[in-house]
Parts: C-alpha cells; sequence; structure tokens
C-alpha cells in the first residue's frame, strides 16, 4: 500500500500562500508606465537635493532610490546610508515601504505625468542585531522587580529597583551584581541613570527619592523628602540646559505634586500643583518644558524655570497612564553617542554643545524645532500632540483594553502602544495613522522598548515572555521564553548590544544576539 503523506500544516499552508503572495506582488508592476520624475527633499531642513531625476518606474524601488540619492549626494559606496522615503498629498503622509508604483501610483495619490517629491531620513546607520538568548539570569532581589534601566552611556551596567525596598547595580558583561542600594523602606518604583552617568536617582513607596552613586553604591546625602504620598515617577533635567553645573531632578507622586529638586544642595527648587490626583507620568523636554500626565485625565505642561503652568491638555476620558517625548532617547543619553564612537567631548562646555547639537538634531523637522509628545489612557486611546498647540495632531484608537505604556522610536518615526489586550500597535508618528497590529502575546503587554536603530521592538508580558518584533514587517523575529513569572520591566541599551528583563521571578535576565 502507497504510503499516503499528511496534509500540510496550518504553518506550511501559511507560508505557501505568503510566498504566492509575494510573488503576486513581485509580478504587479506593469511594465508599460514609462518614467517618472522624482525630487528628493531633505525631511529635515525641506531643501531639495539636486534637481529631478526621471526614474523608470519598473526601477523605483526603495532600494534603487537609497542607491540614487546616495549618487547624488557623491557618497562612496563604503559610505552609503539607508534611507526612508515619505511622500506628501493632501495633507496624507505615505511610507514608501518597497516601492514607488504600490505606495503612490497604485492608489491614484499621483500620476506619472508629475514630479514625485520624495521627502527623506537618514535610518540608523548602524545595524542592531536582534537579541535571541539569555546570557544571564541574575538571583538578588527578595521581591518582584518593578523597574530596570541600563547606563547612558553603555550596557555594561544596569539598575533595577525591586518590590524589597532595594535598587542593585548590576554589571552586564559579567552577569554579577556590583552594588545593592539600601535605604529605602518600601518599594523601590523606578530607577533612572543621569544623562552624564554620574548619579542614579530612585522613587520609593516611602515618599522619597534617593540619589546614589553609581561606583560606590554609597547614598549621596540624605534623602529628598516632601512629597506625601509614593513617588510615581522621576525624570533628569537635559544636559544641555544645566545651569552652572547643577543637575536638576522632576520627581511626580500620588500626591498631585511635582516637585524639581537640586541634587546638589537636596533642596526642593519648584512645586508644581494643579493636578487633581495621582501625577502618573513626569518628562523634562529638551526646550525647558516638564510634561506630566495624571489620573485627573489631563496632561500639563510646566515652564521648568518659573514653575508656571504653560498649558492643560485635556482630551482623554479617564486615567493617562503614560506619556513619552520623540526625543526621549537624545536626552536620556546626552552626549554619549549610542552608535559606538567613543569621541566623548573634553570640556563641559563642548559636552553641553554636543547634547545641545544632538537634540536639536533629532527635534528639527522641515526647519523648525519641536517636541512631539504622545499619551496613553484607561479609556483604550493615544494622543498624539505638538507642544505648539493644546488640540491633538491625532487620536488614535484601536486598542480594546487600557493601554499602559507607550514610547517613540528614537528617529522619531513611529510610536509603539501596549495595551491589556495583548497587542502591541504601531503606529506613524507624523499623522497618528495606525500600521501594524503586533500579535503573539496571551497575556496584558506591560511594556516595550525600540532598539537604537528603530528597526527592532521588545515586549514585556504577563505571559512571562519577551518578544522581539520586525518593526517593518509588522512580524515576531525573536520568542524568548525563560522568565517563570510576569515580566514587568524590560530596557534595551541605548548602545543596542543588549535587553535586560525583571519581573515577578525576582531574577534579572540579560539578552543578547
Amino acid at each position: 500500500m502507497a504510503t499516503v503523506l499528511p496534509p500540510p500544516s496550518k504553518r506550511q499552508k501559511t507560508a505557501v500562500a505568503e510566498k504566492a503572495r509575494d510573488q503576486q506582488d513581485i509580478d504587479a508592476i506593469p511594465n508599460n508606465l514609462g518614467s517618472v520624475r522624482i525630487h528628493f527633499f531633505d525631511q529635515s531642513t525641506g531643501k531639495p537635493t539636486g534637481s529631478p531625476v526621471a526614474v523608470p518606474v519598473a526601477d523605483a524601488t526603495v532600494k534603487n532610490l537609497e542607491l540614487l540619492l546616495n549618487t547624488l549626494q557623491g557618497n562612496d559606496a563604503t559610505e552609503r546610508v539607508p534611507y526612508r522615503f515619505t511622500f506628501g498629498a493632501g495633507g496624507q503622509v505615505v511610507d514608501i515601504v518597497n516601492d514607488i508604483y504600490r505606495a503612490v501610483l497604485k492608489p491614484g495619490l499621483t500620476t506619472t505625468e508629475d514630479t514625485i517629491s520624495l521627502h527623506y531620513t537618514p535610518q540608523a546607520i548602524f545595524r542592531v542585531r536582534a537579541v535571541s538568548r539569555c546570557s544571564a539570569s541574575i538571583p538578588g532581589h527578595g521581591e518582584a522587580i518593578l523597574t530596570n534601566s541600563f547606563a547612558s552611556s553603555s550596557s555594561s551596567r544596569m539598575v533595577t529597583g525591586s518590590g524589597d525596598s532595594t535598587a542593585r547595580i548590576f554589571d552586564t558583561d559579567t552577569g554579577t551584581p556590583l552594588h545593592t542600594l539600601k535605604g529605602h523602606t518600601s518599594w523601590v518604583l523606578v530607577a533612572s541613570w543621569s544623562p552624564d552617568d554620574t548619579t542614579i536617582a530612585t522613587g520609593s513607596m516611602d515618599n522619597t527619592v534617593r540619589l546614589w552613586d553609581p561606583t560606590t553604591g554609597q547614598p549621596l546625602g540624605q534623602p529628598l523628602k516632601g512629597h506625601t504620598k509614593w513617588v510615581n515617577s522621576i525624570a533628569w533635567e537635559p544636559y544641555h540646559l544645566r545651569q552652572n553645573s547643577t543637575p536638576r531632578l522632576a520627581s511626580s507622586s500620588k500626591d498631585a505634586t511635582v516637585r524639581t529638586w537640586d541634587t546638589i544642595s537636596k533642596r526642593i527648587d519648584l512645586v508644581l500643583t494643579g493636578h487633581k490626583s495621582s501625577v502618573s507620568c513626569v518628562r523634562w523636554g529638551g526646550t525647558g518644558t516638564i510634561y506630566t500626565a495624571s489620573h485627573d485625565k489631563t496632561i500639563k505642561l510646566w515652564d521648568s524655570t518659573k514653575g508656571t503652568l504653560i498649558s492643560t491638555l485635556s482630551s482623554h476620558a479617564h486615567w493617562v497612564n503614560h506619556l513619552a517625548l520623540s526625543t526621549d532617547l537624545v536626552l536620556r543619553t546626552a552626549y554619549h553617542d549610542p552608535t559606538g564612537h567613543p569621541n566623548i567631548p573634553g570640556t563641559e562646555a563642548e559636552k553641553i554643545e554636543k547634547a545641545r547639537q544632538r537634540f536639536e538634531k533629532s527635534a528639527t523637522v522641515n526647519g523648525r524645532l519641536s517636541e512631539q509628545l504622545v499619551t496613553a489612557s484607561d479609556d483604550f486611546t493615544i494622543y498624539l500632540w505638538s507642544t505648539s498647540s493644546t488640540k491633538p495632531l491625532a487620536r488614535l484608537l484601536g486598542h480594546q483594553k487600557q493601554v499602559n505604556h507607550v514610547t517613540f522610536s528614537p528617529d522619531g518615526t513611529l510610536i509603539a502602544s501596549s495595551s491589556f489586550d495583548n497587542s502591541i500597535k504601531l503606529w506613524n508618528a507624523r499623522d497618528g495613522r495606525f500600521l501594524h497590529t503586533l500579535r503573539g502575546h496571551v497575556g496584558p503587554v506591560y511594556m516595550s522598548c525600540f532598539s537604537p536603530d528603530s528597526r527592532l521592538l521588545v515586549s514585556g508580558s504577563k505571559d512571562t515572555t519577551l518578544k522581539v518584533w520586525d518593526v517593518r514587517t509588522g512580524k515576531l523575529r525573536e520568542d524568548l521564553p525563560g522568565h517563570r513569572d510576569e515580566v514587568f520591566a524590560v530596557d534595551w541599551s541605548p548602545d543596542g548590544k543588549m535587553v535586560g528583563s525583571g519581573g515577578k521571578d525576582k531574577a534579572v535576565r540579560v539578552w543578547r544576539h
């Protein structure tokens, strides 16, 4: 009797269908469309690059456009820069993902008779590889790990905060604990490195903020007391805004206030009052504005020098859980270059100047300096804001449950939102357009974090796994099981080499390629 082959599995059927679809797409570009004139414009300055160039429609793929643009700029084959291209028409911004025909001509946004204006932004030249294995599982904490953060300058040190009232500093290269930061009397909810890596700040449920020396693990003076309830969030003053070499710090609390501190004298600098409920998140922007999100459904903008209220953004219908700035990574790393170039300036003035240049380059769009803000709420929605207006740029709808966390990609072009509906959604940061839903987790997703080159995203979930996603395709790159319980905290090091995670199983895990 002849052997009967088993029917194809679901995975095999899906692979065959995708292959057929891809083949169809390749064959879908007609050869009789002739050429189209393309004019390149720099997204950050708005200035044109060269003259319009005639390109055959069949050859107008992203790869060929990159090659053409690099040739127009006179770059050698060894200096080629990868670019992202966008086309704007009637207030709509379209990403050129594969080629001009499918993105622009087929939908009827323009014709081959017109000159197509393409805006380009350089992508990160260094490429981060997806982490794929757990290189260290480090015990030590006695309770769940609630927060973690890599140092601003390298991936070799990471701080964690835990429910056992301590924070710990780990050497991630060797997978060993360096220091235990003892002093808090309740859960450590937040831990953050200063932009120059010389200080760690921790906020706790004991209502205090403490400062620590990361090289010795010793406390720097007395705790910062003033809040009457626990500390939810901490934000350091951007390095380029420092005056008289005095770093300042902002902390937000369940007591509905935000306080800024002079970290040298350990005194309260400003008290920002106005929220009516717990302030869940604080960010200190590169233009000197402090942004706060609260359970009173509002977001407030404050002047960090006078302590006065600039504006109130009120569109959410429930608690605002989290907010993120488009310049978060640049402000976090200051004058450190995460691409691996160890050219740290020598003097304080040079460091401040380099930090300012990096911020201005990141925040400049179409020749204008502007930070963008995104907020996530329990009303299942996300709002995208420009700092120059009190009206939202876009309302991002689609999640079926509360949205717990939002983050911008380092290049400022994408937003990732993590929700209790077990999914992550990707959005275009320019206009709030929906791009992908990343499905794979079988429990609420607590947070997500982009790789420094904006090509990958890592997420941590209640289902005990981390997952690495390809941002361009919206597909799963790596599934990272290993934790024995919920994953509360995840961070991708600014140099892209490692991912650190922690959660309910009390172990810190370090992941590498």
